[in-house]
């Protein structure tokens, strides 16, 4: 989705490189100052019915609790709020868990089964278009009895434990969420490591550590004041002007390739990531791109290293694979098919559709996010240069734009995805499967059945078939184009620590491994 949600390359190696398996090794003491994290990560709603973007989720991994959840550079799921869950049968259609005893709300209620159950169906009953109902597709029906909670799944699906542990597993308190409609106040009740004491939309979330936490975490960490920024420039010059301790998320690409890991004044930490962008297409009958010789011929104008080199100073790397590299199943797929720009190429796809030229049509950006403004117009610009099509750029605000792509208003778009969690099957239901979260319109037989194919494995690995297949099949039909992997980055001031666990590619925001030196 969610500018949605992973990064786990170089990211892992040092985890891995420095011992730290136990999470219990990065909680620190709750005590002390304020930590302020500066963001420009949004956040869409605070009710994980309505949510399916990165900065939702950043707040929801700290706020609520998921039956799972994901140690520092682990790959499999580890129990969270429950105290153990496993397959009943071996054909993976059935999941079981036990919830972990002396769970409690806000409000002082004890959590039990039914709240779970409850969290599922609602997701699923209201199914905002912008929230995470997608990514349960498999989720035919939840059980609860004491403690217990039983999903029947409606096909084989061995990611379903990944799926738990996300923000779309966010267990609210059936008593203060309403059943059929998304809570719209600016509270938000669960049981994670913090609590969130107040929040106003587009500037702060203050959190504190929740004493009552029980769960993967042993102990919490210390208060944070999360500050949200209109724009990478917006959220340069606090960390500028000293207003934040933690800066993540984006500064402006100029900034990130000047910075100085031997600053003594900072701490930077750079890795490889997952985090990836594509531009999507509108393919419903009707629209301009519907057509996919015609989507193909824009395959053969995009030049990913010169937008890679010009607006992002290199702090990307060119994409040609849906699935980023690093992850089972990445491919060059988009380079074997485009290996480099071809107007000729592009002018004779265009002349067998049987279209007029130039081809009119609107691109979308998120205005603030990034550094999408400067890339849009540098996609329009190499689109034009051939004389093959016309751009018309239209900026909105971040909400605003959500709304746009997810009711089918734009012809194009582009989103930047970090993955729910780590196996490639993040990158295939959400993206280009029938009634994916990009709301293309896509539908392809053959992409589904392999995805659903590459769900019968557990282990994951041998889903690697099935996922390059799924690749080959996108590049022919280019419902979405990728353009670029990024590389993570979060910079802190001398006196913070912990910065390097923040964001790992599981999917977690763990605001609590942040320590004053």
């Amino acid at each position: 989705m969610r500018s949605v949600r992973m990064r786990i390359l170089a990211g892992l190696l040092v985890l891995a490189a420095a011992g730290v398996g136990a999470w219990q090794f990065l909680p620190s003491k709750g005590d002390g100052k304020t930590i302020t994290v500066g963001t420009t990560d949004g956040v869409t709603s605070l009710d994980p019915a309505g949510a399916y973007d990165a900065g939702s989720w950043a707040l929801f991994s700290n706020v609520f609790q998921s039956l799972l959840t994901f140690a520092p550079g682990g790959t499999a799921p580890v129990p969270d709020a429950a105290k153990s869950c496993a397959f009943v049968r071996g054909d993976l259609t059935t999941y079981r868990c036990r919830l972990r005893d002396g769970l409690t709300f806000p409000s002082g209620r004890a959590m039990n089964a039914e709240d779970v159950k409850y969290s599922f169906d609602r997701i699923l009953r209201i199914k905002s278009p912008v929230g995470p109902a997608s990514l349960l597709g498999t989720l035919g029906s939840v059980d609860a009895a004491g403690m217990t909670v039983t999903f029947h799944l409606t096909s084989p699906d061995a990611t379903f434990p990944f799926k738990v542990a996300t923000g779309a597993g966010s267990i609210v308190d059936h008593t203060a969420y309403p059943a059929g409609k998304l809570r719209t106040d600016a509270g938000a009740d669960g049981t994670g490591p913090y609590t969130l004491t107040s929040y106003t939309k587009d500037h702060e979330a203050v959190l504190g550590p929740n004493p009552h936490y029980r769960g993967a975490v042993s102990g919490t960490g210390r208060p944070v004041d999360m500050r949200y920024y209109a724009s990478p420039q917006a959220l340069d010059t606090a960390w500028k002007d000293k207003q934040v301790d933690v800066a993540t998320d984006q500064l402006p690409p100029g900034v990130l390739a000047g910075l100085n890991p031997s600053d003594p004044a900072q701490h930077v930490y750079e890795a490889d990531g997952s985090e990836t962008r594509n531009l999507y297409f509108n393919t419903r009958s009707g629209k301009p791109l519907h057509d996919p010789k015609v989507r193909q011929a824009m395959a053969w104008l995009i030049d990913r290293e010169a937008l890679a080199a010009t607006v992002y100073d290199g702090t990307v790397d060119p994409l040609y694979s849906l699935i980023p590299a690093g992850l089972t199943g990445h491919t060059a797929s988009f380079f074997d098919d485009y290996p480099k720009p071809d107007p000729e190429k592009a002018r004779q796809l265009l002349r067998k559709a049987g279209v007029s030229l130039p081809v009119h049509f609107t691109y979308g950006y998120a205005k603030g996010r990034g550094a999408g403004e400067q890339e849009a117009a540098e996609i329009k610009k190499e689109l034009e240069a051939s004389g093959l099509f016309q751009v018309t750029l239209k900026g909105y605000e971040w909400t605003a734009f959500q709304k746009q792509w997810a009711t089918g208003k734009l012809d194009a778009y582009a989103v930047g995805w970090v993955a729910d969690f780590p196996d490639p099957d993040t990158f295939g239901a959400a993206l280009v499967g029938t009634g994916s979260a990009m709301n293309t319109g896509y539908s392809s037989k053959t992409v589904d059945r392999l995805i659903k194919d590459s769900r019968r494995f557990a282990e994951r690995t041998e889903a690697e078939r099935d996922f390059r297949s799924v690749q080959d099949t996108v590049a022919q039909d280019v419902p979405v184009l990728p353009l670029w992997q990024a590389k993570e980055y979060v910079v802190t001031t001398e006196d913070v620590g912990g910065g390097q666990y923040l964001s790992d590619g599981t999917g977690v925001f763990r605001l609590w491994s942040l320590t004053s030196l």
